[in-house]
């Protein structure tokens, strides 16, 4: 059996209310779909969570699962990041990535010369930006946007950032 690919797909919030259901905060563009995929899956790819019960609030999920029959167990669970089998999420679409995918690729700029690595892909409420750390020197934000990342190249590992204007 080989190890599964594994994408962060969620992370365990406080728990809501005495009767075991806490925050689940999903980071699937649409967070019920989060719900097609049982169980989730903790770091070393074994079974962590099964949701019985979910229901959208406040941009997460409020869920129950049965690994968390009380508010203590659910407090027990709460900072677990849990994640999905790559195989098990759809293809992307054409100029659609997963985080993970870009996560350590080479960035070079339009002249071809190597900047650095994405080492994280963050959003603040205004879009994704790419968390870059150059060869040297502190890392920085390219926004993920045509005009400053005007190609992903994901076969070879290399994303081509237009520096200007930043």
């Amino acid at each position: 059996m080989t190890k599964p690919n594994l994408v962060l797909v969620a992370q365990v919030g406080a728990p809501h209310g005495v009767q075991g259901e806490f925050k689940l905060m999903s980071f699937m563009d649409d967070p019920l779909s989060l719900l097609e995929h049982s169980p989730l899956l903790d770091v070393a790819g074994k079974p962590a969570l099964v949701v019985t019960k979910a229901r959208a609030h406040k941009g997460a999920l409020l869920v129950f699962a049965e690994q968390a029959p009380d508010r203590t167990a659910a407090e027990k669970l709460k900072g677990q990041k849990l994640y999905v089998d790559r195989a098990d999420l759809p293809d992307t679409d054409e100029e659609e990535y997963y985080v993970t995918d870009l996560i350590g690729m080479d960035v070079v700029d339009t002249s071809g010369n190597m900047v650095g690595k994405v080492v994280n892909v963050d959003n603040f409420g205004a879009g994704d930006l790419l968390d870059v750390k150059p060869l040297e020197g502190v890392s920085f934000y390219v926004p993920f946007t045509l005009a400053h990342v005007p190609q992903v190249h994901l076969a070879e590992g290399r994303i081509v950032v237009d520096l200007t204007g930043l």
